[in-house]
């Protein structure tokens, strides 16, 4: 693995194709982001001088952009132009790894209604990639906060304020993670992760149709357990069905989280022989 290497004291961003230091942006009013959360962000991983994922990156912008009527910007439709606006970004910050988040969202005023062929801005930010695969030591299900689904969400944003309410749960509960349920009680993913558990050598997962975001990780889990004959179940699940498997584990871009402790249920997660086999497989298909 590279170095991680420390930004400048101002990072440097991308904002509608301008390289800027971070300290110089303002951004003019009005703006359709702020006033109405008119847009999505897109979360990605930088390494070995490409975007991790890219596919499955892609093809949630391009449903994100279609479902909110919202046209990608050139340097963001395709492949080719992805991966050299995010390596631009990533130069004018020295990183070889990186964590990178693109916010887009409508240009223009209006009121719920956007004016006609509202451009689409967006912003490019990069910091340095930190992996986390650690062990989760105490989950619980939320109590206070669950998902439903919407034509909107399976991508990152438009229901942001939900994860900012259920991460507020976990901290006054004192856990490590927290499990959003849906409206009518079945599992659906973590706080900012899909969710996954192994019983009788079948890997299974929440449906989208629980409201849970198309983690691009999640995407790739599954494409790569099809790939091996691996099993795999995506549907609608209770709590009880979950903590009867015999392992359970989170993934993201930033690592795979297995769980060893949920709601009064102890698991070996990390010593399951299949969630062994799946970080080989991954790692196997990116060598």
């Amino acid at each position: 693995m590279q170095p991680k290497q420390p930004l400048s004291h101002s990072p440097v961003l991308l904002y509608n194709d301008h390289l800027l230091p971070a300290a110089d942006l303002a951004l003019p009013l009005p703006n359709r982001g702020l006033q109405f959360n008119d847009g999505f962000f897109e979360t990605l991983v930088w390494a070995a001088d490409t975007v991790r994922y890219l596919s499955h990156h892609l093809r949630r912008m391009r449903a994100a952009a279609v479902a909110l009527h919202l046209p990608l910007p050139p340097a963001l439709a395709d492949a080719p132009s992805l991966v050299a606006t995010v390596r631009r970004v990533t130069a004018a910050n020295s990183l070889t790894e990186a964590r990178v988040r693109i916010q887009l969202w409508r240009g223009g005023g209006g009121l719920y209604s956007p004016p006609p062929a509202a451009p689409t801005e967006y912003l490019v930010a990069a910091l340095p990639f930190q992996p986390n695969d650690q062990p989760i030591n105490q989950a619980g299900f939320a109590r206070e906060t669950h998902t439903f689904h919407t034509p909107l969400s399976f991508c990152k944003g438009p229901h942001a304020l939900y994860y900012v309410r259920a991460g507020l749960e976990r901290q006054t509960r004192g856990l490590d993670e927290l499990l959003l349920l849906d409206a009518t009680g079945h599992v659906a993913e973590a706080i900012s992760a899909a969710v996954f558990w192994v019983r009788e050598g079948q890997l299974y997962t929440p449906a989208l149709a629980t409201g849970c975001v198309a983690g691009v990780r999640r995407a790739h889990l599954l494409a790569v357990a099809h790939q091996q004959g691996l099993p795999c179940q995506e549907g609608l699940f209770t709590p009880d069905q979950l903590l009867a498997a015999e392992a359970v584990f989170t993934a993201n871009v930033a690592g795979i989280r297995p769980i060893e402790r949920l709601e009064g249920s102890t698991f070996a997660s990390a010593m399951h022989p299949l969630l062994g086999a799946l970080r080989q497989w991954e790692t196997d298909e990116t060598n």
